[in-house]
């Protein structure tokens, strides 16, 4: 019923304007899952093939060849493969969180570290590092975890304490809590100069120095949560016409909210717990594909996994050209770099498709 009822609005509304359907499958929806699908595999390539030892597409393609062991198979395997896989799956991520964050609170402006989980997952870090002196990232790994669901649980209940609980007073705690938290984070950093050394590097948000094992850990909880979020699809489209008009149509509000905030947290949690915070991710992305394919969240959610996935990748690639080998610059700072402009363009109006 709901997705009749979803198809008829949009055919209306769409005729009225006097175009086609954008996300119908057609040219403009096909079109663009076609370019970001072969824009992936481009920059996948190339972030295999670019490095302080640069290869080329040859070496690079020869390193798949079974039974073969060279410098540049072992290049590829050991060291760039995992970080690549992790870009991908980090920026997919990231985007789609974003995506559920802006649809579950109807605020344009939201994305994953809105609801403190970032906050919450740095303060566990330094603790970690303070207290028991773990240095190591897969030493803090369960902790910033910890840290990240606990944080969005208490957002949760500070926002459900009232009858009038609703989207803004879900960002409202989320906001409250998260400069909180930071505020703790600095406090306890400006104080220990030996967890400040350790903290620094990870909260940068760096791709480098994260091996195979991690994505192992990594992969079930960031399954899950992809699943959730394109599960809730059409029901986040029912959401943003208002819960009065969602409960009309038969949606279950709190099922969907629940299921919704629980893919964002599963997504957002463990990217940060493994890479650390990056930022502008979850936001410009879902702006970005808006504007592209039209707000139906069946479409949007994993057209925006495909560009979020092409933009971490890509951010780390500039990373490692623009700095000098073997350094990188973190990957964080490049998605800051180019979000940064974007959401100035929305702070001063520039004219963005609404949720």
């Amino acid at each position: 019923m709901i997705a009749r009822w979803w198809e008829r609005r949009r055919g209306c509304g769409e005729e009225s304007a006097g175009r086609s359907a954008p996300t119908s499958v057609g040219v403009p929806v096909g079109g663009t899952v076609l370019v970001l699908g072969v824009l992936s595999v481009l920059l996948c390539l190339v972030s295999l093939a670019v490095g302080s030892h640069s290869l080329t597409l040859e070496e690079v393609a020869g390193a798949f060849v079974p039974g073969r062991t060279t410098v540049a198979s072992v290049i590829v395997w050991q060291l760039r493969m995992p970080r690549t896989v992790l870009a991908v799956m980090v920026g997919a991520s990231l985007a789609v969180a974003g995506v559920v964050m802006q649809g579950l609170t109807r605020n344009p402006l939201a994305e994953p570290g809105i609801l403190g989980i970032n906050a919450g997952a740095s303060l566990s870090v330094v603790l970690s590092m303070s207290l028991l002196g773990l240095t190591d990232v897969s030493d803090f790994l369960w902790f910033a975890f910890a840290g990240a669901a606990l944080a969005a649980f208490l957002v949760h209940l500070m926002s459900v304490r009232s009858a009038d609980a609703g989207p803004a007073r879900l960002v409202l705690a989320g906001v409250a809590l998260g400069a909180s938290l930071r505020s703790i984070t600095g406090t306890i950093t400006m104080y220990d100069s030996v967890t400040f050394d350790s903290y620094r590097f990870w909260v940068l948000g760096s791709l480098a120095d994260r091996d195979a094992v991690l994505l192992v850990w990594v992969a079930p909880f960031l399954a899950v949560g992809l699943v959730l979020a394109l599960a809730s699809g059409l029901t986040l489209n029912a959401l943003a016409l208002g819960e009065e008009m969602a409960i009309g149509l038969g949606v279950n509000v709190t099922r969907t909210r629940l299921a919704a905030a629980s893919a964002g947290v599963l997504l957002c949690s463990a990217v940060t717990a493994v890479i650390g915070p990056i930022g502008f991710v979850g936001l410009m992305v879902p702006h970005t594909v808006r504007m592209l394919c039209g707000p139906d969240h069946r479409w949007l959610l994993p057209l925006s996994a495909l560009c979020g996935a092409d933009l971490l990748t890509l951010s780390d690639v500039v990373g490692r050209v623009v700095s000098r080998p073997p350094a990188a610059l973190p990957v964080a700072v490049v998605t800051a770099f180019i979000g940064a402009p974007l959401l100035i363009m929305i702070v001063r109006g520039t004219k963005v498709r609404r949720l």
